[in-house]
């Protein structure tokens, strides 16, 4: 079908109207259409309509193309115009721009590909139909001030745009002419109200494809407002709003990463451009997540190392605190009680002997003088007559000044040797006049006086390095304490002392050959004579290894030019040292105080040797001198 056939219709009531000719009025039949459509002014200005009040209708047939919308006068006239002006060949869908198909192909395709905008052509012609039915009924008077415009209803627009569309369902099957009166004015509101219904409907469709953000679903741009984003996507990219058309052995090209078809390689390269774009944000965030994530598990890690090497160090330094008597467990009096309880449960002690023996306890800690229940004397003067009658392997013998040994108790037992050795170190040091003037008024004290006396030389100002170790504290406590808080204490008594540090062996298999030779040089002092027992006028020395401290009170050298050490230990039991005040000493019973080179394998040892009395300023000197302490080393 190559048109179809539109009614104009024209009023005329002069006969010279009618003498125009047909050519005339198609001429200006389309020349001035639209002017009246758009202007709602007469064709005829010249005629006064108050001379002709009678109308005739004249009916013309004519042909409209569908393509360009021109107006022929008859069906030779349209295939004139189709030939010359719309070659088969070139036909282009006012859609898509399908072109190479001939004009039924062509009203299939835009009925099969183009639905939805023939929908919205059909809804707007109803719109139109529902504005054009009711006529504007004013008076006659009113009437004779305009002309009137017939349209018929087979007026229809040359392409599938939103053009105004007037039609008229009133007509009769055998095509009777009606005419219908419009003022220009109505004419006018009527265009208005379509087009702002069109312009409704539009931004209808748009919201429902759009989210309230008007951004563009393919660049990602974001407009104003929905009319801009409509011109942009219209303008940006009408390639991707392109139909495909159906029916053509045209390629198609899949996307390999979402699976979308797509009509030519331009939109897919521009759809893979997004996913790549997208991709690389995406990858930019991720990369910046796992650099984050990672960043966060090397700080947990860390934290959980710090937190379990925190806990195995506050693990070893509580168990370090148990060793050495800091763990807030009680002193001497505490551990007292409680091991006589102990006992009492074990029936080892009757209840009356365990409230004598507590009485006693507490009156010597009231008075801070040790109760002497566990302390032996006259060990010396024995072993003097001992070595005098037997020992005939001993070439010679050393012994110092009397001393009496001092066994741990149950409320020190573990940790209170370096207290006792003091105590032994004491008794010798009371016994010689030379050290009179220092320790006047001063009796053996029991244990927790002897820490108070060690905190007494820490607030004096000696060793503040070793105080601070023990937390400035020991009453209470069963602190541990070492050759360097014996130098102290007496050091403050004005007791000249020799610290001396024997900080590595000086002998094959871990001995200490060079600890030997210095005791025996402090107790010969260089002076051989004929005496195999030299009693001495030296005190003892304070000996101190890792985990325990001994007192030594002589030195032997054998026959075969060996030497063996004389030692007291406070770990030995009370009935033990007292089998070495027989008459008669059995060997067995002197083994528990020999120590040969061979049985001191100890890493280190230090000894604390007292030489003389010290002046108020060596005094001084000396408590100064310890504020960095510092000890004599061998070798």
């Amino acid at each position: 079908m190559l048109g179809k056939p539109r009614s104009v219709f024209d009023a005329c009531s002069l006969p010279a109207l009618l003498s125009l000719t047909f050519q005339s009025l198609i001429h200006r039949f389309q020349c001035d259409f639209s002017k009246v459509m758009q202007d709602s002014e007469p064709i005829f200005s010249d005629f006064s309509p108050a001379l002709f009040p009678v109308y005739y209708e004249v009916s013309v047939i004519m042909f409209t193309c569908d393509i360009c919308g021109e107006i022929v006068a008859s069906e030779q006239d349209m295939k004139t115009h189709l030939l010359l002006t719309h070659m088969e060949n070139e036909v282009v869908c006012p859609f898509c721009k399908l072109s190479g198909v001939n004009y039924d192909e062509m009203c299939f395709h835009i009925e099969a590909a183009h639905f939805e905008q023939n929908e919205n052509e059909r809804v707007m012609e109803k719109v139109n139909q529902v504005q054009c039915r009711t006529p504007d009924r004013k008076t006659e008077k009113e009437n004779s001030h305009h002309y009137k415009m017939e349209v018929s209803e087979d007026v229809y627009s040359a392409c599938a745009s939103n053009d105004l569309k007037f039609t008229d369902h009133s007509h009769s099957k055998d095509t009777s002419l009606k005419r219908k009166a419009f003022h220009s004015e109505n004419l006018t509101e009527l265009r208005e109200l379509q087009e702002n219904r069109l312009n409704l409907y539009d931004l209808t469709e748009i919201n429902k494809s759009l989210s309230s953000i008007p951004e563009c679903p393919f660049c990602g741009k974001i407009e104003p407002c929905n009319e801009d984003l409509e011109t942009h996507v219209k303008t940006k990219h009408a390639n991707l709003l392109d139909t495909p058309a159906e029916g053509r052995n045209q390629p198609f090209y899949e996307c390999p990463i979402c699976g979308l078809i797509c009509t030519n390689y331009q939109i897919l390269h521009e759809h893979i451009d997004l996913h790549l774009e997208e991709s690389h944000f995406e990858g930019v965030s991720k990369g910046s997540s796992d650099l984050e994530l990672a960043r966060q598990l090397q700080q947990e890690e860390d934290r959980n190392r710090m937190s379990e090497g925190s806990r195995q160090e506050i693990e070893e330094f509580q168990k370090l605190q148990k060793q050495y008597g800091l763990d807030g467990s009680g002193g001497y009096k505490q551990q007292q009680l409680r091991n006589m309880e102990i006992e009492v449960r074990r029936g080892r002690m009757q209840p009356i002997e365990f409230h004598k023996r507590k009485a006693d306890m507490l009156e010597s800690l009231a008075f801070g003088i040790d109760d002497g229940k566990t302390r032996t004397s006259g060990i010396i003067e024995s072993l003097h007559r001992h070595y005098q009658n037997e020992a005939r392997e001993v070439r010679r013998v050393w012994l110092s000044t009397g001393v009496d040994h001092f066994y741990s108790s149950l409320g020190d037992k573990g940790w209170g040797c370096g207290y006792r050795n003091f105590q032994m170190l004491l008794s010798s040091l009371l016994r010689n006049d030379s050290y009179k003037d220092c320790l006047k008024d001063i009796s053996i004290p029991c244990i927790p006086k002897i820490q108070s006396m060690i905190e007494d030389a820490w607030k004096e100002g000696f060793d503040p390095q070793g105080a601070s170790q023990l937390n400035n504290r020991l009453q209470g406590t069963k602190a541990w304490i070492g050759a360097c808080e014996i130098y102290s204490l007496l050091t403050s008594l004005r007791l000249k002392c020799r610290i001396v540090d024997f900080h590595k062996p000086t002998g094959p298999l871990g001995t200490h050959p060079r600890l030997f030779e210095w005791i025996l040089n402090y107790y010969s002092s260089g002076r051989e004579g004929g005496l195999k027992v030299v009693c001495s006028s030296k005190p003892p020395i304070y000996l101190q290894h890792q985990g325990h401290s001994r007192t030594i009170i002589g030195i032997e050298e054998r026959k075969n030019r060996t030497l063996c050490l004389l030692i007291f230990d406070p770990g030995c039991p009370s009935r033990e040292m007292q089998k070495l005040l027989k008459q008669d000493i059995e060997s067995t019973s002197l083994k528990q105080l020999w120590r040969f080179v061979g049985n001191l394998k100890h890493k280190q040892y230090q000894i604390v040797a007292v030489e003389g009395v010290l002046s108020s300023e060596e005094k001084a000197a000396r408590m100064k001198a310890s504020q960095i302490f510092t000890a004599e080393r061998i070798p």
